[in-house]
């Protein structure tokens, strides 16, 4: 019996992950627990660069929930020293750094958002700043033995810009070291991270095996396609669901996607069980559920989970009536603008887009509104009035431009 659950377990643990390595660390993790109730640590690090989480990074919170039911205790690690360097991951150029006090802001912002999805009873909040403030150039000059210049070229992305001659700095080499070293301190039995942050997490095993402590479980994670079912979720790409916007707008957000992307997010989002993943899916290719219906529950899931569930009806609502009727929403966000104020300005400013970039690209689709009338003038500007700005058929702003 015991085995079976631990091996039930393990599936659940597994599910839509790219890779597991050290494998045998997570197993005789599970086995301690369901023998004798000894709990284990899963450490995921969370530099705070921005203020918000969205779905993607929901990815990770999701499958820690997951290790919390089997006994895991999350070292939720928030990495406000190493976001004062910036993670070099993925960056054709070095990162601009933060001042302490927007890592301070953004790292709060962090803590009242996982305990949506994370039990609070099974949830250690780290900062690594309270081991790295004290390790000192002697310490760090002894992690930089640990690896060679060679070695970190071997990196995809250091060594496409050190190919194209584009600048490294010294403290993107530290940053995979410092990383590694926050599992020697916190000792973690598992880390968990995104297919994209292999390196930095292998860098943890290395650096345990070095510093003589038991090497921990790698696990990485895919990287959640946005809304446009191309490009990995992103905030500066507007492909986003964000877990702290209103649930009309999340709710809203999610029924837009594409079906073959619905699969893809149930797997890995939803707390469904892959069989009633796979009964559902199968549902839907008989014909016996409509595509619009399942989609409706992923949304409806999802938005319970971030607002609770009567916001999430009142949001299924909302958005019943403005689509079937054409409605306005009831509820508006406003913004204030002085007159003239260019069209630009006013999408972006009232958070309708999150780039002029983008702007283009919404205006180029023909689904950039203003009082239900399409916008095809970049260069448009707004003289005082009140107006309903508009992108598709989800976002809506009441804008007011006065008078100076």
């Amino acid at each position: 019996m015991k085995n079976a659950i631990e091996n039930r377990a393990l599936r659940e643990i597994e599910r839509g992950c790219v890779e597991v390595i050290g494998k045998e660390r997570l197993i005789e993790s599970l086995d301690r627990y369901h023998s004798g109730g000894v709990e284990w640590r899963v450490k995921a690090g969370f530099d705070p660069t921005a203020a918000d989480l969205h779905l993607g990074h929901a990815v990770l919170l999701s499958k820690l929930a997951v290790m919390q039911k089997h006994g895991a205790i999350v070292q939720f690690l928030i990495g406000d020293f190493t976001a004062t360097i910036g993670d070099p991951t993925g960056k054709s150029q070095t990162r601009k750094t933060l001042s302490a006090e927007e890592v301070a802001q953004n790292a709060k912002t962090y803590e009242e958002q996982v305990f949506k999805v994370l039990d609070r009873a099974r949830t250690q909040i780290v900062f690594n700043s309270a081991w790295l403030n004290t390790l000192g150039a002697g310490g760090l000059i002894a992690l930089a033995r640990e690896q060679s210049v060679a070695r970190m070229l071997e990196r995809d992305d250091f060594e496409k810009r050190y190919r194209s001659q584009t600048p490294i700095a010294i403290s993107e080499f530290i940053y995979p070291l410092l990383q590694g070293y926050d599992s020697v301190h916190l000792k973690s039995d598992v880390e968990l991270g995104g297919s994209d942050q292999k390196f930095n997490l292998l860098m943890g095993r290395q650096l345990q095996k070095s510093f003589n402590v038991p090497q921990q479980t790698v696990m990485t994670m895919p990287l959640l396609e946005g809304l446009d079912g191309v490009s990995k979720m992103s905030k500066s790409l507007g492909n986003y669901v964000g877990l702290t916007e209103p649930p009309e707008t999340m709710f809203a957000k999610i029924l837009s996607i594409s079906d073959d992307l619905m699969w893809r997010w149930y797997e890995l989002l939803s707390a469904k069980s892959l069989e009633e993943i796979a009964a559902l899916k199968e549902s839907v290719r008989c014909g016996g559920t409509h595509p619009k219906k399942a989609k409706e529950e992923l949304a409806i899931e999802m938005t319970s989970r971030y607002h609770g569930a009567a916001a999430a009806q009142k949001a299924r609502g909302e958005f019943d009536r403005v689509h079937s009727q054409n409605a306005l929403p009831e509820e508006m966000e406003e913004s204030i603008f002085t007159a003239p104020v260019w069209i630009g300005k006013a999408f972006v400013e009232a958070g309708l887009v999150a780039s002029t970039s983008e702007l283009k690209r919404v205006l180029q689709s023909r689904s950039m509104k203003l009082n239900g009338e399409t916008i095809d003038d970049f260069k448009l500007e707004l003289q005082a009035g009140e107006f309903v700005a508009q992108i598709g058929r989800r976002k809506f702003v009441r804008v007011k431009v006065v008078q100076r």
